[in-house]
C-alpha cells in the first residue's frame, strides 16, 4: 500500500541516525559477495582486482579499531577502483562492505558531500570518525570545491583510524584521454591519494547498455491507468523539480519511502543546472531503491539539455540517463504499458 501522502506533500526532517543509517549498498547490490563476483577471464585485471579487494577486507577485519591504530597494517589504508561502466567496480566495493564486520559506511561522492553540507565539515567529521570502513563509490572529480571538501574530510578521517574504499565514475569513451581516471584522481586529492593503492579494472560493461534505446513515453490517460492499476503515483515533472528545490538533497531518501512506482507526467528537458543537479541526486535515490518509473512527456533522451551534456558536469548527466532509462525500462516491463492495452 503506498502512502497516504504524496511525495510533493512531504518534507521529511531525518535525524543524524536516520541519514546515517541510509549509508548502505543500494538494493540492487544487497546480496552481491566476493564469490558471485565473475571475472572476465579475457580481462586479468578483474581477478587480481577481485583478490586484492578480498586481502584488504581481511586486513581490515581482523583487528579493533583501537588495535588498528596502535599497530597499522602494512600497505596503504585506502583501495581505489578505476574503470568504466560496467566492469564490477561496485560489485566489489558493495561485496568488501558485506565482508567486513568492522563498522561501516557506504555512499556515493555525493552522498557524502552532501551530509557535509547538512552537517557542517566539524560535524560530519566526529560523525564518520565512528565508523572505522568508509566506502565512496563514484568518487567525482568534476567539482574542485567538492573535491577539496572530500579530500580534506577523508584525510581527517584517516588520521583518526579509517579505512577507505572508493570507485571512479569514468565514462566508457573518457578513458585514455589523459591517460586514465586514476592519474587525475592521484593529482587532484594530492596528499590523499598517497593513503590509496589503485586497483585498475577493465573489461567490457556487462550491461551492454544503450543510451539509444530509451523507453518511449506513454500518454496522460495511460499514466492514470497504470497508477491505478498497480497503486503507484503519478506526478507532474515540474511540480517534482519545484518541490526538490524546497529540500536539502540529502533528505530525497525519504521522499520515497514505501514508493512502488512513479509516474512523471509531462517530462520536460532541463537546461537550468542547478534543476538538472536535483533531478541526478533524485535519481540516484529512484535507482538505488529500484524505484520503476514510467512517464509521459518528452523521451528520457531529452531529459538534459544539449549544453548540459557538453559541461563540466557531462559524467553527472550521462549517469543518470542510463539510470533513469533502466527504470523507466523496469517499468515497462513490470506494468505492460502499451496504450492499446490499457
Amino acid at each position: 500500500m503506498k502512502s497516504e501522502l504524496s511525495i510533493l506533500q512531504r518534507f521529511p526532517e531525518p535525524s543524524i541516525d536516520e541519514l546515517i543509517g541510509g549509508f548502505a549498498p543500494p538494493v540492487q547490490f544487497s546480496e552481491v559477495r566476493f564469490n558471485n563476483y565473475l571475472p572476465d577471464q579475457m580481462h586479468p585485471s578483474q581477478s587480481v582486482s577481485l583478490n586484492e579487494m578480498r586481502e584488504f577486507a581481511y586486513v581490515i577485519g581482523r583487528g579493533s579499531r583501537a588495535s588498528l591504530i596502535r599497530k597499522r597494517p602494512q600497505g596503504k589504508r585506502g583501495r581505489y577502483l578505476d574503470g568504466g561502466f560496467g566492469v564490477g567496480k561496485t560489485h566489489l566495493l558493495a561485496a568488501l562492505w558485506h565482508e567486513v564486520t568492522v563498522s561501516k559506511l557506504y555512499g556515493t561522492f555525493v552522498e557524502y558531500t552532501n551530509l557535509v553540507g547538512l552537517l557542517g565539515f566539524h560535524n560530519a567529521v566526529e560523525v564518520l570518525s565512528r565508523f572505522n570502513l568508509i566506502c565512496i563509490d563514484e568518487f567525482e572529480l568534476d567539482d574542485p570545491g567538492d573535491t577539496v571538501l572530500m579530500s580534506t574530510l577523508l584525510m581527517r578521517l584517516v588520521e583518526k583510524g579509517a579505512f577507505l574504499a572508493a570507485t571512479s565514475n569514468t565514462l566508457p569513451d573518457r578513458l585514455g584521454e589523459e591517460r586514465f581516471a586514476a592519474e587525475n584522481f592521484q593529482r587532484e586529492i594530492q596528499g590523499l591519494a598517497e593513503h590509496f593503492d589503485t586497483l585498475r579494472i577493465d573489461g567490457e560493461d556487462y550491461r551492454h547498455r544503450d543510451l539509444e534505446h530509451f523507453p518511449s513515453p506513454v500518454t496522460d490517460l495511460t499514466l492514470e491507468r497504470v497508477s491505478q492499476q498497480y497503486n503507484f503515483e503519478t506526478v507532474v515533472f515540474a511540480d517534482v523539480s519545484q518541490h526538490l528545490s524546497a529540500l536539502h538533497p540529502s533528505r530525497y531518501r525519504f521522499l520515497l519511502a514505501d514508493c512502488q512506482g512513479l509516474g512523471f507526467k509531462h517530462v520536460e528537458t532541463i537546461t537550468n543546472q542547478d534543476v538538472a543537479l536535483r533531478w541526478v541526486v533524485f535519481i540516484d535515490r529512484l535507482y538505488d531503491l529500484s524505484v520503476p518509473i514510467a512517464y509521459s512527456g518528452s523521451n528520457l533522451n531529452e531529459l538534459f539539455g544539449d549544453e548540459l551534456l557538453k559541461g563540466g558536469y557531462r559524467k553527472k548527466y550521462r549517469r543518470a540517463l542510463s539510470r533513469i532509462v533502466a527504470l523507466a525500462q523496469v517499468g515497462q516491463e513490470s506494468w505492460s504499458i502499451q496504450d492499446s492495452n490499457l
